[in-house]
């Protein structure tokens, strides 16, 4: 668990079922997760005295449920997936939808990507220099250079794929912000928006 920027939280976890690792975040003043895996400190990390247990959990898509029921038992968790989502919810899981546009809790703004899948959401965070947090469209190993998503996950076109989330990461461009959440790889603290400028002009 690091606090990567005042109050905000980010961990890695390996997910139980596609066995590579995972990045979550934690908005301590806001009170939301953002994709949460258990981290390895465990659910009580989130009882110290100087951090506020979570209220809510949102989801950049429905594939990011991870472990949010944990979430739900211990802390009794409002999760959230856009509407175009929710159909992926099937065992009881109890998911508040949420539309494209839409405030959320702690002020992020639902913002669409779609191109890779319908439900794909990007959460524009307003506070300080701006953040930025994205699904599985824009990816990096680790601390490297951003990347699209294999072909592999994009289905029979991955080039018309590749176009539409062009056209939707231009437009997040229009946002203020200069971090950037990612769900998989490590965050680009400083500078993201930069970063993701650069990697959609090359």
């Amino acid at each position: 668990m690091e606090e990567i920027l005042p109050d905000v939280f980010h961990w890695v976890a390996t997910h139980p079922k596609i066995k590579i690792p995972v990045s979550s975040y934690y908005l301590a003043a806001e009170r939301v997760l953002i994709d949460p895996m258990v981290p390895a400190e465990g659910l009580s990390w989130f009882q110290q005295p100087a951090v506020d247990a979570p209220a809510h959990a949102l989801l950049t898509n429905r594939h990011h449920f991870r472990d949010c029921g944990a979430f739900v038992e211990r802390y009794g968790c409002e999760i959230w997936c856009v509407e175009q989502g929710v159909h992926e919810f099937t065992s009881g899981e109890q998911v508040t939808p949420f539309r494209f546009g839409d405030e959320l809790p702690g002020h992020l703004q639902a913002v669409e990507v779609g191109a890779l899948c319908p439900d794909e959401t990007a959460l524009h965070i307003p506070r300080g220099e701006g953040m930025l947090a994205v699904a599985d469209g824009v990816v990096r190993d680790g601390d490297g250079p951003l990347s699209f998503v294999p072909d592999e996950y994009m289905g029979p076109d991955p080039e018309a794929v590749k176009a539409g989330l062009r056209e939707s990461y231009e437009r997040l461009l229009e946002r203020d912000f200069d971090h950037l959440l990612l769900a998989h790889g490590n965050p680009w603290v400083g500078g993201g928006k930069a970063a993701l400028q650069a990697f959609l002009a090359g």
